[in-house]
C-alpha cells in the first residue's frame, strides 16, 4: 500500500495559473528566479521521470516510483553521481514547488556521493599554450578573462562594459551563482592583444589579467 502524500501549504507560492504540468514547472521556476539552465535541467528530469512510469501524473505515484526512476538511472543508464542528485532535486522541487505535496517519504531516498578528487591545474605553459590557440581575437581575450578572474562561463557572457571597475581592478558579476551579485579582483592588467587594425572591436577592449593559482583554480573547477 502506497504513502498518502499529503498536501502542503505554502505560505510564499501564490497559485499556478497555467494548466499543463510542464508549463506548470516553468511558471514555478521562473517565479522563483532560477537560471535557465536550471529550469532546462528539472524540465528535462521531469519529462524523463513521467514517461519513464507511462506518462502517468506525479501526484499519483509516490516513493516507489522515485526510487525506481532513480535505480534506473544508476543502474541502467550508469548516471555520474551529480547527474543523479540533480535528476533527485528536480524531483523534489515537482513535488514540493509545483504540487505543493509532503514529501514524508524524502529522508528514505538515498543520495549518492561523488568523489573527492583533487582539481586539474594547468601549468603557465599550458595555459599560454592553449590561449595561443585562438585564432579569433574575441575569443582569446575571452579566454583570457576568464581564465584571469576565474569567472564561469555564463558570468562572463552576461557581462557588461559598466560591470567592469578599472579604478578598483574589479568586476562586478551581476546575478551569478544562486542569483547573487558579487565582485571579481584581478591583478594589474596588461595591455590586450588586439591590433589597431580592428576598428570594429573597441568595445572589447578589456583589461586581461594575469592568473593566481587561487584565481586558476577556480576557474578549473567551474569548468
Amino acid at each position: 500500500m502506497k504513502e498518502r502524500i499529503s498536501p502542503r501549504h505554502s505560505r510564499a507560492l501564490p497559485p499556478l495559473r497555467s494548466e499543463r504540468l510542464l508549463d506548470q514547472v516553468r511558471e514555478r521556476v521562473r517565479y522563483l528566479h532560477y537560471s535557465i539552465r536550471t529550469e532546462q535541467a528539472y524540465l528535462h528530469w521531469i519529462r524523463a521521470f513521467v514517461r519513464f512510469h507511462g506518462v502517468r501524473h506525479p501526484a499519483e505515484m509516490a516513493a516507489p516510483e522515485v526510487e525506481a526512476f532513480l535505480t534506473w538511472l544508476a543502474a541502467e543508464r550508469r548516471v555520474a553521481a551529480s547527474t543523479h542528485r540533480q535528476a533527485l532535486s528536480a524531483i523534489v522541487f515537482l513535488y514540493e514547488k509545483v504540487l505543493g505535496l509532503d514529501l514524508p517519504w524524502l529522508a528514505g531516498i538515498g543520495r549518492p556521493q561523488a568523489p573527492r578528487r583533487l582539481p586539474v591545474v594547468l601549468s603557465h605553459g599550458e595555459v599560454a599554450a592553449v590561449l595561443s590557440s585562438f585564432t579569433s581575437p574575441e575569443h582569446r581575450l575571452f579566454a583570457e578573462l576568464l581564465y584571469g578572474t576565474g569567472m564561469r562561463l555564463m558570468e562572463g557572457l552576461r557581462l557588461r562594459v559598466k560591470d567592469i571597475e578599472f579604478e578598483r581592478r574589479a568586476i562586478v558579476v551581476r546575478e551569478g551563482k544562486g542569483a547573487k551579485d558579487h565582485a571579481r579582483g584581478a591583478t594589474p592588467p596588461r595591455p590586450p592583444p588586439l591590433s589597431a587594425r580592428e576598428p570594429r572591436l573597441p568595445y572589447l577592449v578589456l583589461p586581461c589579467y594575469r592568473a593566481t593559482p587561487s584565481s586558476t583554480a577556480r576557474a578549473t573547477s567551474a569548468s
